[in-house]
C-alpha cells in the first residue's frame, strides 16, 4: 500500500511517497481502510521539516483521517464502523493518516457522523474541530451574538476559515484577520462582517487598546495574541489555539486586571472522548458542509509532499482533502 514516509538521514529530512506493508504498522487494537486524510499546518512542517514536529522515525505523517475499520479487536469498534481520527499524537510519534492504511488504540478513534461522508469530515478535519472547540470554549464564556464582534485571525486558513463560517452560521458578528486583497474577500465570502489587515496585530503594541471584541479565536499567537488581549472587551475572552506567528506571548497583565479578560487554552491533540463528540456533533449540526466544498480542494497522496510546500510558503486558501484512491 501506498504511503508518505518521513525518514532522517545523513543530508536532513527524507520525505518521500513509497510502499510499506500492513506488517509495517505501528501496534494498535483496530485497523482501519484511510479513505481521506487532510493537510494541515503540523502536517506541513513535519513533512517539509520546518519545526520538530516529529518525535519518532521512520514517520507516516498525518494527524487526521477518515475511513472504515477492516478489523477490530477493541470493544468500542467492528469491522464496517465508519470512523474518524484526529490527534492523540498520530503524525507525530504513531504512524498516522497519509497512508492507505492505520492501525491505532481504538479509544483514539470517535464515530463518523450519520449525516457526514468521509470526505466531508476530512474537509473539516482537526482544523474545522479545532475550531469548534475554541467556539464551544466562547459559549461556555457566556459569549452571545448579541454581545459584540469575534474576532477570527488566520481567518483565510484551516481553524480560521471554519471557525468563521460556525460563527456566522450561529449568528455571531465577524471580524476576520488576513491578508488585503484575495484572501479578505474570501473570508468575506465565509460570513465575515469584515476584515482588518493582519499586519496590524502582528507588531508589538500597548498595554491596553481600545476596546474592538468580545471574544476572539485565535491561530496565531506571539504579538497578535497580545494585541487581541489588549483589545478585548470587559470581561470578553479568547480562545488560543495557534502559534502561526510564534510561540512567545509579549503581553502584559493589564487588559487582565483592569477588563477581566480571560485567555483559554485549547487542546485538540488529547482533548477527552466527550469533548470531541460534542464537537464533531456540533459540527454536523452548525456547519453547512455543502458550502465547504467551496473552501476545499481534493489532491491525491501523489501530490501531497508539494502542496504540503505550498501550504508551509503560504501559498494555499481554505482546506485541502487527500484522497487515497
Amino acid at each position: 500500500m501506498k504511503a508518505i514516509l518521513l525518514n532522517k538521514t545523513d543530508d536532513g529530512l527524507l520525505s518521500k511517497l513509497t510502499e510499506i506493508s500492513e506488517s509495517d504498522l505501528m501496534d494498535g487494537d483496530v485497523t482501519i481502510k484511510v479513505e481521506y486524510s487532510t493537510l494541515n499546518y503540523k502536517d506541513g512542517l513535519a513533512i517539509t521539516g520546518r519545526a520538530p514536529v516529529v518525535r519518532h522515525w521512520p514517520m507516516v505523517p498525518g494527524i487526521d483521517f477518515s475511513g472504515e475499520v477492516l478489523d477490530s479487536t477493541h470493544d468500542d469498534w467492528q469491522t464496517g464502523d465508519r470512523v474518524i481520527l484526529n490527534g492523540w499524537g498520530v503524525g507525530e510519534v504513531h504512524w498516522g493518516g497519509l497512508a492507505e492504511k492505520a492501525r491505532v488504540n481504538g479509544d483514539w478513534l470517535i464515530r463518523l457522523p450519520e449525516n457526514m461522508t468521509a470526505r466531508q469530515a476530512m474537509a473539516v478535519g482537526t482544523a474545522g474541530y479545532t475550531a469548534m472547540l475554541c467556539i464551544i470554549k466562547l459559549q461556555q464564556h457566556g459569549i452571545t451574538p448579541d454581545m459584540g464582534d469575534i474576532l477570527v485571525t488566520g481567518a483565510s486558513g484551516g481553524v480560521g476559515s471554519i471557525a468563521t463560517r460556525i460563527l456566522s452560521n450561529l449568528g455571531y458578528s465577524v471580524i476576520g484577520s488576513t491578508k488585503p486583497g484575495k484572501e479578505s474577500e474570501h473570508v468575506k465570502s465565509l460570513g465575515a462582517k469584515e476584515t482588518v489587515d493582519r499586519a496590524e496585530l502582528a507588531e508589538r503594541g500597548k498595554p491596553l487598546a481600545k476596546e474592538r471584541w468580545i471574544g476572539a479565536v485565535d491561530c496565531v499567537g506571539s504579538h497578535t495574541l497580545a494585541n487581541i488581549c489588549a483589545g478585548l472587551q470587559y470581561g470578553g475572552i479568547v480562545a488560543a489555539c495557534g502559534l502561526a506567528q510564534g510561540m512567545d506571548l509579549p503581553a502584559t497583565v493589564a487588559p487582565f486586571i483592569l477588563r477581566g479578560i480571560t485567555l483559554a487554552g485549547v487542546d485538540s491533540v488529547y482533548a477527552p472522548r466527550h469533548d470531541r463528540e460534542s464537537a464533531w456533533t456540533q459540527i454536523a449540526e452548525h456547519l453547512d458542509v455543502a458550502a465547504l466544498e467551496a473552501n476545499t480542494r481534493e489532491i491525491n497522496l501523489d501530490d501531497a509532499i508539494k502542496t504540503a510546500e505550498n501550504l508551509m510558503n503560504d501559498q494555499l486558501i481554505g482546506r485541502v482533502v487527500v484522497a487515497m484512491k
